[in-house]
């Protein structure tokens, strides 16, 4: 950890953070508006199309944070940095909800793909909590969740984009509701080739800034004293969420709103394969037998807001106080309430 992560002098780290936490706002923006294109092109449509590639794109930068810290023997670090992360970016969604006047976001959203990416989300976050009560076998100090993990989300994608295709539920069409349908008008007149070329690099600048922002936030935090769990599940998490809810944020206002909502559950997704990618590069055993009460606790955190993510989409209310839904409410009560828990 200490060579790789730092700490830098707070003066740098501050610079560092501000300058990275713009570039990776712009980057966010860029990539939302390319997005709402390639889905429309590829015909993968906006739930599968955000949660996949933006899912991984802005999931990178977490990904090196968790295996440089897991490689560092720090397993405490790379545990909660994966799932604050995902914690963090479901708040995302209230927060996007929060943007979208004509109503509550998930009612506008609600959709088969994006409810089966909860779902997915859902197994994930419980196989990795039943893995820290599993006994602690490893095949070259791997524990044989991480392959499991890694099973269930590709045979997940592959169900998800069956589904998608031949829906056997669809949401009731309201007034309110938000139809994933391609664009009249495709106003970017380059070939797709070059638009999914600006798509990866674009994507490429925001893990690094997402890596620059976790980097300066350690040098601002070393000083403080502050446990590697609440670093890693709160201050990371937040600042690792930063690009899924400036998209989110950005799709919602191009009335992308399927998008908004793949994007934070697809990164999510990937957040939960992240504990896989920390467990194979610490060498001293299983990581999820390193998670101690915080980090479950988190864990389990993160899946409850995914279910109010899930139940918000299925119950599709139309209005609450301040045009936010009982979901966008209770989703905004539970990360404050956690954050509260381990804080003290």
């Amino acid at each position: 950890m200490e060579g790789l992560l730092g700490p830098w002098p707070v003066t740098v780290s501050v610079v560092v953070f501000v300058v990275a936490a713009l570039a990776t706002v712009a980057g966010a923006i860029r990539m939302a508006s390319l997005g709402d294109t390639l889905a429309d092109r590829t015909g993968w449509g906006e739930a599968v199309f955000g949660a996949v590639f933006f899912g991984a794109a802005s999931s990178l930068s977490g990904i090196v944070i968790t295996a440089v810290a897991a490689a560092g023997d720090n397993p405490t670090l790379a545990y909660s940095n994966a799932v604050g992360g995902i914690a963090a970016q479901t708040l995302a969604v209230a927060v996007a909800d929060l943007f979208y006047r004509r109503g509550n976001l998930e009612h506008a959203a609600a959709s088969l793909s994006n409810i089966l990416f909860g779902c997915l989300l859902l197994a994930l976050l419980t196989l990795v909590v039943l893995a820290a009560y599993l006994p602690p076998f490893t095949v070259a100090a791997i524990h044989p969740m991480s392959v499991v993990l890694v099973a269930v989300y590709v045979g997940g994608l592959l169900l998800i984009r069956r589904n998608g295709s031949r829906p056997m539920w669809e949401a009731v069409r309201t007034r309110g509701t938000r139809i994933d349908e391609p664009a009249e008008e495709d106003t970017d007149e380059r070939p797709t080739r070059a638009v999914w070329a600006e798509f990866v690099v674009i994507g490429a600048a925001v893990s690094a800034g997402g890596a620059a922002l976790a980097l300066a936030a350690e040098g601002i935090i070393d000083a403080t004293g502050l446990t590697a769990g609440f670093v890693g599940a709160v201050l990371l998490g937040i600042v690792n969420a930063l690009p899924e809810t400036v998209t989110a944020i950005t799709a919602v206002r191009r009335g992308a709103l399927t998008l908004a909502i793949g994007a934070v559950l697809g990164g999510n997704s990937f957040d939960a394969l992240n504990i896989a990618v920390g467990d194979t590069f610490y060498r001293g055993g299983s990581l999820y037998h390193r998670a101690g009460p915080d980090e479950l606790f988190l864990t389990l955190a993160s899946a409850l807001m995914t279910i109010v993510v899930v139940a918000g989409l299925l119950v599709r209310q139309s209005r609450g106080p301040g045009r936010v839904g009982f979901d966008g409410i209770a989703l905004i009560t539970t990360y404050v309430a956690v954050v509260a828990v381990l804080t003290v």
